[in-house]
């Protein structure tokens, strides 16, 4: 079920009203909400709910135990016992046919083929994000940094709809506070809420969408059919796409739960005014970023055992960052081209310090493309695909997909991120201040141009909804 459609409509407006009712009362209100979230997850598969449900359990039970053992034994092991069975449904639901094809075809490629048995499962929609967010619970929990939770609350936490299927990465300490205190819904703030889905609504039908059917599509499909200016075209258009789709998907998330009373922490942070990689990572996906870094990298040792092990811990850590998004190696090329920018990046900090001072447009201009060549890795289907892209990058050849409406909105979907934070809030602040009926005839012409924009076609899914 994807917010924007008919069908979620229809659920949230009663999943909204019921929960105004119910939120002075968090012990009614907590199993309301953890079985519309579970209607909401299996819409399309009610199988997909046992194992949302199954990995709640036994989160919960390692983490209780973890917190209640006097044994420092039993406590890693419970710890460890947990983190194994979280990365074990990703191995068998993620990536264990991708593993299964290429063992294959090594073994084929040294004449030992024997055709090995074909894996097909299906892959539950937002299963990354919810283990993610099951092993920073229990690892939280192990450091000392949470509390160990009800069944009820780690249920909810993994479960609550707005983040379940594509974030953001919501820590323990972020909503379990929340869920333990009474909402009081005269308290919602509304209009802040209303403003970030209207505008996450606008990013994804008006933008994302029109940039994906327009030019990004037709050339990723074909990339030999289209001229280089239509190439060059789509290498930019994918950039502003897939901001426009997840950045959009996290204003609906953060508004659709303001609405129910709960605040999610910010993804995005205008990611395309980056002047390096390490502040594009600060910047893109911040709660993905986040759970790298204190669940992955830190761990790893960090940069603590020396300048190689730090520069291997950098790359390490964005090779399975890029794995996490898919088991293929266009993911994982993706982000060993992040990994090995982040290096260099560091390598020129300490080598070089504060004695060289690059112009700010330089380091933007260099930091914009590095993110924009390791997106067609990310957007292409094979790798085959992506070295076609980048191979015939240039303005000659027809090109009748480059026209003036798609070339603004690329542009304008980068130039907006350059508009002062101050901007936002006066914005926010003068959309809050109309009277409600002035807002409602806003989000119906809102309403109207999306509509209008999805045409017959429908709305197509976010891209994050595959991981």
């Amino acid at each position: 079920m994807s917010f924007p459609t008919i069908e979620f409509a229809a659920f949230f407006v009663l999943v909204f009203v019921l929960s105004w009712a119910l939120m002075p009362h968090p012990s009614a209100w907590r199993p309301f909400i953890l079985v519309a979230s579970y209607f909401f997850y299996g819409w399309v598969d009610w199988r997909w709910v046992l194992l949302l449900a199954a990995s709640s359990v036994v989160n919960t039970f390692a983490a209780r135990v973890i917190a209640r053992s006097p044994s420092a034994v039993a406590r890693k092991r419970a710890l460890i016992g947990a983190i194994a069975f979280d990365l074990g449904l990703l191995a068998v639901f993620k990536y264990l046919g991708f593993f299964v094809s290429e063992l294959d075809g090594a073994l084929g490629s040294i004449g030992l083929g024997s055709p090995l048995p074909i894996v097909q499962i299906v892959l539950p929609i937002g299963i990354s994000f919810f283990t993610f967010q099951a092993i920073s619970y229990v690892v939280d929990v192990y450091r000392g940094e949470t509390r160990a939770a009800s069944l009820l609350d780690v249920a909810i936490l993994q479960a609550f709809f707005p983040h379940l299927v594509a974030g953001p990465i919501v820590r323990a300490n972020e909503l379990l506070p929340q869920l333990r205190t009474p909402r009081d819904p005269r308290a919602v703030l509304a209009g802040p809420a209303i403003f970030l889905i209207v505008g996450g609504l606008i990013k994804k039908t008006v933008v994302a969408d029109e940039l994906a059917r327009r030019v990004v599509d037709p050339v990723y499909s074909d990339p030999a059919a289209h001229s280089s200016a239509e190439l060059t075209l789509a290498f930019y258009a994918f950039a502003a796409q897939i901001y426009c789709d997840f950045s959009g998907y996290t204003d609906m998330a953060i508004g659709l739960a303001l609405l129910l009373g709960y605040q999610l922490p910010q993804n995005f942070n205008r990611p395309y005014l980056a002047l390096s990689l390490r502040d594009f990572w600060r910047r893109w996906h911040m709660t993905l970023s986040r759970w790298l870094r204190d669940y992955l990298y830190v761990p790893l040792g960090g940069n603590r055992r020396g300048r190689r092990r730090t520069y291997g811990n950098v790359m390490l850590t964005m090779l399975l960052g890029g794995l996490w998004h898919g088991a293929a190696w266009t993911f994982l090329i993706w982000g060993g081209i992040h990994g090995g920018a982040l290096s260099v990046e560091r390598w020129a900090r300490e080598r070089f310090g504060g004695r060289v001072r690059v112009p700010a447009w330089a380091a933007w201009l260099v930091t914009f493309h590095v993110v924009c060549i390791a997106w067609v890795f990310f957007r292409a289907p094979d790798l085959g695909t992506a070295f076609d892209v980048l191979g015939g990058l240039g303005l000659s050849g027809p090109s009748p997909l480059v026209t003036l409406p798609l070339v603004s909105l690329v542009a304008a979907a980068v130039a907006v991120q350059a508009l002062p934070p101050g901007w936002w809030r006066q914005a926010e602040e003068w959309f809050v201040g109309r009277p409600l009926a002035l807002q409602g005839a806003a989000v119906g012409a809102v309403l109207v141009v999306a509509d209008a924009a999805v045409g017959q076609q429908g709305v197509a899914p976010f891209i994050y909804f595959q991981f």
